[in-house]
């Protein structure tokens, strides 16, 4: 899961672009960002302020939770990175003779940071290639009102008496993690 390739998609990547991006296009106008959820929007009575804080906190939340992560798995890991999109690096390093457990839980993290930023950013394209958990087909979509993952397959829905699954993209990082390892245990 390292990023040490630019071309690599990743969630350091992910939260470089959303942190580039949130920093080089500050809010101008009532308006807001329009390319995530996260708008900022003027009320009737105040202006809106010239940065969108919902994109700030959500990048301050994933670094505190990676951050608390690490420091629980190895509270002797040195001090967290100033640079938001290190401290995956970080945290792969200061876990690296942890617990399987645990560092199966880094990387769970780390990809569920992944589909979060790429959401924030407006790309839900990302859920798509993921097989629904329960009725292993793909064709999942992202359902903004909801803030989940909704599996549209017909099957699946009549499975489960006419209504459609929906998924968390913690669950879908679960699976995508845990499909990961049984093939890297195959491969060796």
């Amino acid at each position: 899961m390292g990023d040490g390739d630019e071309s690599q998609d990743t969630a350091a990547r992910r939260l470089r672009q959303l942190n580039a991006y949130f920093r080089e296009h500050p809010v101008r106008g009532p308006e807001g960002h329009s390319y995530t959820r996260f708008s900022a929007h003027a009320s009737t009575t105040a202006p809106g302020i010239p940065f969108n804080t919902r994109v700030s906190e959500h990048i301050d939340a994933s670094v505190t939770e990676v951050v608390a992560h690490t420091r629980a798995a190895n509270p002797d890991a040195g001090p967290a990175p100033t640079r938001a999109d290190a401290v995956y690096d970080w945290a792969r390093e200061h876990t690296r003779n942890a617990p399987e457990a645990e560092q199966f839980r880094r990387d769970m993290l780390e990809y569920r940071h992944y589909l979060e930023h790429a959401i924030a950013a407006g790309d839900t394209s990302v859920v798509r290639p993921h097989r629904c958990p329960d009725c292993r087909t793909v064709g999942l979509f992202w359902q903004e009102e909801r803030g989940t993952v909704i599996c549209f397959n017909r099957r699946c829905a009549q499975a489960n008496g006419g209504i459609h699954r929906t998924h968390s993209l913690a669950r879908l990082a679960f699976e995508h993690v845990a499909l990961q390892r049984r093939l890297q245990a195959c491969a060796t």
